[in-house]
């Protein structure tokens, strides 16, 4: 296993950023004994590379399984390995498999407007359950779009509720909170 990690992050530099990312996923499926191939779709806009790795076949269900945290890991060392071996370029990786990405994010929405819904008809405070930085962010900008409402993060560490709240308290809260502060 440390011939596989010496190519990752100590072997000889490959000469494009296609071949090392290739390189790196079929060392993973390899050695991980996966029945999974994949599609990769490398694209530039401005200074930025956006890598877009789609996975398909026999073990997806593995790749999905536990909130898609496999996904992310995967999706985790390709960046690693492209900032390792390309320094001077900005990348974006995407990692997914038959479309969880978007039936996840789906789902937060569903869950913050069913939740807007509450905040708005009741006027008060209602509370989405402890979310990663990721996830937080798709329900942060989606309930941005609804200027009767606010949200905020609530919480340390990595996993932080979110609170969402009237915008109509929101300024009363956000005196309340300058007050507090005085």
């Amino acid at each position: 296993m440390a011939g596989f990690f010496s190519k990752l992050f100590g072997g000889g530099k490959k000469e494009n950023l296609e071949s090392v990312v290739e390189a790196t996923l079929n060392g993973i499926l390899e050695k991980g004994n996966f029945d999974l191939s994949y599609e990769l779709n490398l694209s530039k806009k401005d200074d930025v590379t956006d890598i877009k790795i789609d996975f398909s076949g026999g073990d997806e269900a593995l790749l999905k399984d536990y909130k898609g945290q496999l996904l992310d890991a995967i999706q985790l060392i390709i960046k690693r390995v492209t900032q390792h071996h390309f320094s001077d370029v900005q990348t974006n990786v995407i990692v997914d498999c038959g479309g969880y990405r978007e039936e996840s994010e789906a789902a937060l929405i569903e869950r913050a407007e069913h939740l807007k819904t509450i905040a708005i008809e009741q006027g008060k405070s209602v509370y989405y359950r402890a979310l990663p930085p990721k996830e937080r962010k798709v329900v942060h900008q989606y309930l941005a779009q609804d200027g009767r409402v606010k949200s905020r993060s609530l919480g340390d560490g990595l996993y932080k509720k979110i609170k969402i709240y009237p915008a109509k308290t929101a300024a009363i809260g956000d005196a309340a909170e300058a007050a507090d502060e005085n």
